[in-house]
């Protein structure tokens, strides 16, 4: 039978940790998941020079954000003439009462939803619930998270925690399909049970992998359909995204298409790869009557202020450095008991929730530096880290909400002896060696600590103050 469905927080990461490395059915879940999205993903570049590629996808990331106020403004003004409505949201409560009203508006009383990390962030589906409307993910791993009122324990593959038999017991119980090993049997029944959810949906809502602030293009990124039938069928779309999700050129995307796709699950393409540019047009016989864009800021533009984790925002959403992670693949993801987990969440978090409360997640790693080496957009994951973990102890210029936050002198002193280890190579690995020895925990290779400062740094911008003046002109 599955597990009881538990509530993970981020100030509770340590007994959660503890408790995922004694489950010993995550483990072996996580490690067989692990293992084979690490081989495929080494596959997939292997007849590529993947160093200039990666160089590419870094400098087109940061020449977006060097431009993202004009970009987002250009976006818009595209997007307005293509028919897409753009609604500008400060935080996530207000994305969600933007959405809602939408809603409310078309006399919706049922959503159909694409996967959308930032919808996760901002816990769109509570609030639609508390609207009295029904929202219903369709990505097969959302789907069968929400079966089980779970969240999410990857940004890719949401049901990577679950084995098959936990699934066949999770769709048996919910669903009262027939329980079984055969996977296609029991894909089959998921679809069954959405496709006619797709038909009836008021509104589809989805995420955005790259808005084109050239053509005023939405492109989302997907494997099993349901992104098309969501952006499709119903006669309203909604698309939610992070305002950093902006790149410049349609031509932009082709080098970070191909990144996400080999970095993600190791595939050359994606099954389909959709280009929204606006909503039905006369004579066409399908698409939504309506398309909406809804930018989100939560907090980017106080990162997008920041010379140093302004590097965060560059993320293309992978997962790439949680598949390498040898804290994320031992614990999984639900232990970090935030939207965004790993190394990747790490960083991300305590912008979005303040340091007080994320604290513990820039130690929850060994600072292998397996995350920096991976990305496909050389985000320097392991100094960030190390950054954050200043800022937590009050050594850091206080950027991020919560820097500072009291801890104990015996904590302090053991942060200040950790920031020293990993700081001296040989150090940390003869360290590394003799805990390895207690623990049998000592990677086989130690990754270099790199820097990626080959690309011009953006300067600082009035983002934020943008942002504002979209929303206080919307609510005139």
């Amino acid at each position: 039978m599955n597990q009881p469905v538990q509530t993970f927080t981020p100030q509770a990461f340590h007994q959660q940790a503890h408790a995922a490395l004694e489950n010993p059915q995550i483990r072996a879940n996580f490690r067989k998941a692990m293992d084979g999205l690490m081989g495929k993903r080494r596959e997939a570049f292997s007849d590529w020079d993947l160093e200039t590629l990666r160089q590419l996808g870094a400098n087109i990331r940061l020449r977006a954000l060097s431009k993202l106020p004009d970009l987002l403004e250009q976006l818009e003004a595209n997007c307005e003439a293509n028919g897409i409505r753009v609604h500008w949201a400060e935080n996530g409560e207000q994305a969600c009462a933007m959405i809602t009203e939408i809603c409310r508006q078309h006399g919706a009383s049922s959503v159909i939803k694409g996967k959308s990390m930032v919808s996760e962030e901002m816990h769109l589906n509570a609030h639609l619930e508390q609207a009295g409307i029904e929202a219903l993910e369709s990505d097969l791993g959302e789907y069968l998270v929400q079966l089980n009122e779970q969240t999410p324990s990857h940004i890719i593959m949401p049901a990577i925690h679950l084995n098959t038999d936990e699934i066949s017991d999770i769709m048996h119980d919910r669903t009262g399909t027939e329980r079984t090993r055969d996977v296609d049997a029991m894909t089959a029944a998921a679809r069954a049970q959405l496709r006619e959810r797709f038909m009836a949906a008021d509104v589809g809502v989805s995420g955005v992998n790259f808005a084109v602030a050239e053509t005023g293009t939405l492109c989302l990124v997907e494997n099993e359909g349901n992104g098309r039938m969501t952006t499709t069928a119903p006669p309203v779309h909604i698309a939610v995204t992070g305002i950093e999700k902006v790149v410049e050129h349609l031509a932009d995307v082709a080098p970070l298409y191909a990144l996400l796709t080999r970095s993600a699950t190791g595939q050359h393409v994606t099954t389909y790869f959709n280009m929204i540019s606006s909503p039905r047009k006369a004579g066409e016989h399908d698409g939504p009557k309506e398309v909406h864009l809804v930018l989100v800021d939560s907090g980017r533009s106080r990162i997008y202020q920041d010379d140093e984790l302004l590097d965060t925002l560059r993320c293309i959403r992978c997962g790439a450095c949680m598949n390498h992670c040898p804290v994320y693949t031992r614990v999984g993801g639900h232990t970090y008991g935030t939207t965004y987990p790993g190394p990747i969440g790490a960083i991300l978090m305590p912008h979005l929730m303040g340091l007080e409360a994320t604290k513990d997640l820039p130690s929850a790693s060994s600072l292998c530096g397996a995350c920096g080496e991976v990305c496909p957009v050389k985000i320097p994951i392991p100094d960030l880290l190390v950054r954050l973990r200043r800022e937590a102890v009050g050594d850091g210029v206080g950027n991020v909400p919560g820097a500072g936050v009291k801890r104990s002198r015996k904590e302090v002193a053991a942060w200040k002896s950790w920031q020293w280890l990993a700081t001296h190579p040989n150090a940390w690995r003869g360290a590394s060696l003799i805990a390895g020895s207690f623990r049998g925990l000592a990677p086989s290779h130690l990754g270099p600590w790199t820097e990626y400062r080959t690309a011009p740094k953006p300067a600082k911008s009035s983002l934020h103050t943008l942002i504002k003046r979209h929303r206080k002109e919307q609510d005139s």
